[in-house]
């Protein structure tokens, strides 16, 4: 279970993964040692599996992105697995419930090279496109504090 500090500790690095633990302990009131020392166990217990970045995928020249509902034929479930995982432009892909099997999104240079980069997908899965025009929300944690009952 987390308890208020741990849970100020993540909300610290949720906006900056690299803040120094002298920082974070000035914005939730402990000493550097003490973040650490919750950092090892937070980390040790699963709750952190890792630290990140969030890179803007604009000024690597990425000026659109797009969702894809990808629904394998019989048979080639695994086949697209393997496909999707070897595409580094998918930036995620969830199995999911429903008529289809995965919803994934993908980095694009322009909207031509799609046709491209799912090319290789058509023979095993049939696809659905959508091009995000903005997010609302990119990425968040949910509550990290259990909720009461």
């Amino acid at each position: 279970m987390l308890d208020y500090l741990d849970a100020a500790i993540i909300g610290v690095l949720e906006h900056d993964a690299r803040a120094s633990l002298a920082d974070i302990g000035k914005q939730v009131g402990i000493s550097g040692p003490a973040v650490g020392e919750r950092l090892r166990r937070l980390r040790e217990s699963g709750v952190i599996e890792t630290f990140g970045v969030n890179i803007n995928l604009k000024t690597l020249g990425f000026t659109l992105q797009a969702l894809v509902r990808i629904k394998p034929r019989s048979g080639h479930l695994r086949k697209v697995e393997a496909i999707i995982a070897e595409q580094n432009r998918f930036l995620w892909c969830d199995r999911v419930t429903g008529e289809d099997c995965f919803i994934a999104k993908l980095a694009l240079v322009d909207v031509a090279e799609l046709d491209d980069i799912l090319f290789e997908l058509h023979d095993y899965a049939e696809t659905h496109t959508s091009i995000v025009k903005s997010s609302i929300i990119s990425s968040r944690l949910p509550p990290v504090l259990p909720h009461k009952k």
